[in-house]
């Protein structure tokens, strides 16, 4: 299938193939549209809160905090309905080869059970808990919190009773979508997690591969060593990805999960 170019924040370009990338791609192009954010119910700030999860084991932690990735596991122990997507449709239109293409979303909510596409099919707890076990394990990173835009993608109306787990890797719609985005429309969409950070030690050589980890560049290297931006949402890949350690990510506010959780339950009634 043949691959075109995609302008995006500064000089670089996002290659994607045709007839895939055009979600992502149309809801970039709108934020740039003046007002788009009040009348397009993707971009709107009250439809939509989604928050990247850090699975990297050696997060510092509070004494007694939990790990990001127990919000995800709290909302599907809470859930009315839990369902799981056969596989990502984005990594099957991309040919992922780097990440299992059968680790689909998980759904919760009331309108998940609605859902009849990307071979979806309703689980227990345990079998959701499970399936979220497998993709961090995988390497993929859980974005979670309520999503428009998959009121379409899915094809349910929007009751506000559907919450996502989105499981993600380079080739997702989430992250090309934030690596398109002005950050003054990305921020109120997909802010980063309440209380996590991500810094760069002295023991950075500027190797650069962090750099090419990050999908959504929001690193450079400058005066020999990597530099994070502010387009960084906390994922913490980069520091999986540093040979020598000098990424760190840590978490300085103990309330963070409980303040991510109220947001997000702010937006979506999945219970």
């Amino acid at each position: 299938m043949a691959k075109r170019r995609i302008k995006r924040r500064g000089d670089e370009g996002l290659k994607v193939k045709a007839g895939y990338g055009i979600i992502e791609a149309a809801s970039a192009l709108l934020t740039r549209l003046p007002l788009a954010d009040r009348w397009h119910p993707w971009l709107r700030e009250d439809l939509t809160d989604m928050r990247w999860l850090p699975i990297n084991e050696d997060i510092s932690m509070p004494a007694d905090a939990p790990l990001p990735v127990s919000l995800a596991e709290r909302f599907i122990e809470e859930a009315s309905h839990r369902v799981i997507a056969a596989y990502c449709g984005c990594r099957a239109g991309f040919g992922c080869r780097d990440y299992p293409v059968d680790i689909g979303c998980i759904l919760l909510g009331d309108s998940a059970v609605e859902i009849k596409r990307y071979g979806c099919r309703e689980v227990g707890v345990e079998e959701a808990r499970e399936h979220l076990r497998r993709a961090v394990e995988a390497g993929l990173v859980p974005i979670v919190g309520k999503a428009r835009v998959d009121n379409f993608i899915y094809g349910v109306k929007d009751r506000k009773r559907l919450l996502t787990i989105c499981l993600c890797c380079e080739c997702c719609c989430v992250t090309r979508f934030t690596a398109l985005s002005p950050l003054e429309k990305l921020e109120p969409l997909f802010p980063r997690l309440d209380g996590v950070t991500v810094e760069v030690t002295g023991d950075c050589i500027g190797c650069g591969k962090c750099v090419s980890k990050c999908y959504i560049q929001a690193i450079e290297i400058r005066d020999g060593r990597a530099f994070i931006g502010e387009y960084c949402r906390a994922c913490g890949r980069c520091a999986s990805a540093c040979p020598n350690g000098a990424i760190s990510v840590s978490v300085t506010d103990p309330d963070f999960i409980e303040k991510a959780y109220q947001r997000i339950r702010s937006y979506v009634d999945y219970r």
